[in-house]
């Protein structure tokens, strides 16, 4: 299925999505019973929509991951469509997405993210004034 025929109130819903954004997480009470939810972002060829996960799923989902959604059920809120695994789903980690990292090095901004530990070794380092400067 596709993002773009979703229909609000609808379940038994399997689609395969790329998270582009997460938004912070919130907890709730309900019931006497604690837990978390938050709001993404996800997106296929055939357009955007939100999708609410819950708990464990926070963690598990991160910005840049293509997920499978098995067995979801949209919401409708405030006329927009909402996209959850509900209580019989399940979210699957397809493809783990690329995680940012900062840096000022400019062999990683050059070449991509070799292995640090390999790069470093085969390095020699000077220390100059308290700054280590990489020699040759």
């Amino acid at each position: 299925m596709e993002i773009k025929d979703i229909q609000a109130k609808q379940g038994n819903i399997d689609v395969v999505m790329t998270i582009i954004e997460k938004h912070d997480e919130r907890t709730f009470n309900k019931f006497g019973k604690e837990g978390r939810v938050c709001n993404a972002k996800a997106k296929d060829d055939s357009g955007e929509i939100i999708i609410t996960l819950w708990n464990d799923d926070i963690d598990k989902v991160n910005i840049g991951d293509r997920i499978y959604l098995k067995n979801g059920w949209c919401s409708e809120y405030k006329g927009e469509r909402q996209l959850s695994s509900g209580k019989f789903g399940e979210i699957e980690i397809i493809e783990k997405g690329q995680q940012e990292v900062l840096t000022n090095d400019p062999r990683i901004l050059q070449q991509g993210m070799p292995d640090m530990e390999e790069s470093l070794e085969e390095e020699e380092v000077d220390v100059v004034d308290d700054e280590e400067r990489i020699v040759g």
